[in-house]
């Protein structure tokens, strides 16, 4: 185990990819789940606030200390199995999430969670309940956690199987591998019925796994994780087309949507089901023109899509796709279409360069991320759209728009050019979020709470909520001491 305590060797556990910064007293670096049990008993008898620290790759402060000490998952890098045949792998947190996708790759094998950097790591798409472009067909992180090895506050070592540990309706018993027992009563919530990262998984009769993916890093260390596997798709169809008019755009998405919707319910091999339905509004188009010229200049919104197909079955999917497109009047001639693994690249990188970009941005003007994450039912996303975009530009802020829109869920970026607009965004983001929540979305689809959030988390579900959620974390976390300044202003 290495500890650190320099301040030139902690700089870089004290900020995140939002530039929300932080201090801490020192970092340490376990090598196994021993490690973090003996750290973890020794600040839980001193009351020391303790962070776990990821790769830097969050977005809303989670892995910045706020005093206290660090535990870096960064040792905690081994890949300790991947089983071909019952479709699983086991990893320990701090293995990049890029590296475990090529080791699959190699095996023919696939894990659907992909958030837009690569370099998390496993264990922090854990805490945060992570998802990205797939979560379309596939769903978020939680779909594929099988087991967790978790460490507990006092140190205590908690194994949980899915299926295995299930509240009795509101009531939750486990008990740790030294025979502690612990009962612990899950708050009555109403979850938005969409993509969420808000709080405290909290269902009725729900499986113990749950509440702990997502967590971020508030209820125990994740020291060890099972993933369910799926093979790879024979091919993809990878595509990024151009419309002339917003609408057109956000048109195509919606039938897209709804076809693949459609196709999920009656099993349909032969109709169009999309991976993938992201868009990017006029304005990211204009962000990204000088590193892609080959954007038409006339062009308004982006779609990217993406389809499994078979040999049997591509040309079928394709003439599908085309037509689409050009129901809803998109360019098919300045069509990007991915036909070797190198073009497909190509379109990722395009996808994942906004995201690099605003990151690049607002690190130049030190200033934080002001990145919208939120998500409604379909039924009332163009509402959260339109609404969104003319308050900014009411306010004369620069921004950029793009997102998973498939699943209503937007990033709209504001870009604040000094701390004045910074402070005027502040206002407007919370505007955006409780627009959401009127909608009956959600605050945060998939970044989680964090530290940057604790305002809207408040609005979303109330006081009386998140103190019930606070009591939760008292069972496991009495002196609580992780994740200090997550999800709770505490």
């Amino acid at each position: 185990m290495i500890k650190k305590t320099n301040i030139d060797e902690i700089q870089s556990y004290l900020v995140d990819a939002s530039n929300f910064k932080g201090t801490c007293e020192a970092v340490y670096i376990p090598e196994s789940s021993e490690d973090v049990s003996s750290i973890l008993r020794e600040a839980n008898k001193n009351k020391t606030a303790v962070t776990i620290s990821g790769n830097g790759t969050g977005l809303t402060g989670a892995r910045v200390p706020i005093g206290g000490i660090v535990i870096s998952t960064e040792k905690l890098s081994k890949i300790i199995e991947i089983n071909e045949e019952a479709l699983y792998a086991i990893v320990e947190p701090g293995v990049i999430l890029s590296d475990f996708q090529e080791a699959l790759k190699e095996k023919n094998l696939l894990y659907p969670p992909d958030p837009t950097d690569k370099n998390c790591f496993i264990g922090g798409t854990v805490a945060t309940n992570a998802s990205g472009e797939k979560t379309f067909k596939y769903g978020s992180t939680r779909d594929f956690v099988l087991e967790l090895e978790i460490v507990l506050a006092d140190g205590e070592i908690l194994k949980l199987k899915r299926g295995e540990n299930i509240a009795e309706v509101y009531k939750l018993k486990l008990k740790t591998e030294s025979g502690k027992h612990l009962e612990i009563d899950i708050p009555g919530i109403k979850m938005p019925e969409v993509k969420n990262a808000s709080g405290y998984y909290c269902k009725k009769d729900m499986d113990a796994i749950d509440l702990f993916i997502g967590s971020e890093g508030t209820l125990g260390v994740v020291t060890k994780i099972k993933l369910k596997l799926l093979r790879q798709p024979e091919k993809i169809i990878s595509c990024v087309v151009f419309f002339d008019n917003e609408f057109n755009a956000l048109h195509f998405i919606e039938k897209a949507r709804d076809i693949s919707f459609n196709t999920r319910l009656r099993h349909d091999p032969r109709c169009i089901e999309a991976l993938a339905l992201e868009y990017f509004d006029e304005r990211a188009l204009k962000f990204l023109l000088i590193d892609y010229p080959q954007i038409p200049e006339s062009a308004k919104a982006g779609v990217w899509f993406e389809q499994e197909v078979t040999g049997e079955n591509e040309d079928v999917f394709f003439e599908s796709w085309i037509d689409l497109v050009n129901e809803f009047h998109g360019d098919e001639e300045s069509a990007w279409f991915a036909v070797t693994e190198e073009d497909k690249k190509r379109i990722l990188d395009f996808r994942h360069a906004i995201s690099v970009k605003i990151n690049e941005y607002i690190s130049k003007n030190n200033l934080r991320k002001l990145g919208t994450d939120v998500a409604v039912p379909d039924a009332h996303f163009e509402e959260l759209y339109f609404f969104s975009k003319e308050l900014v530009e009411k306010e004369k802020m620069d921004y950029v728009i793009y997102g998973h829109f498939g699943n209503s869920h937007v990033h709209l970026n504001m870009l604040p050019k000094d701390e004045d607009e910074f402070r005027k965004g502040q206002a407007l983001y919370f505007s955006i979020c409780k627009k959401s929540i009127e909608l009956g979305g959600t605050v945060s689809a998939e970044h989680g709470i964090g530290k940057a959030k604790t305002d809207y988390l408040l609005a979303m579900y109330g006081q009386e909520t998140v103190d019930k959620m606070l009591q939760l974390k008292k069972v496991l976390d009495p002196n609580l001491i992780l994740g200090r300044g997550n999800i709770f202003k505490i």
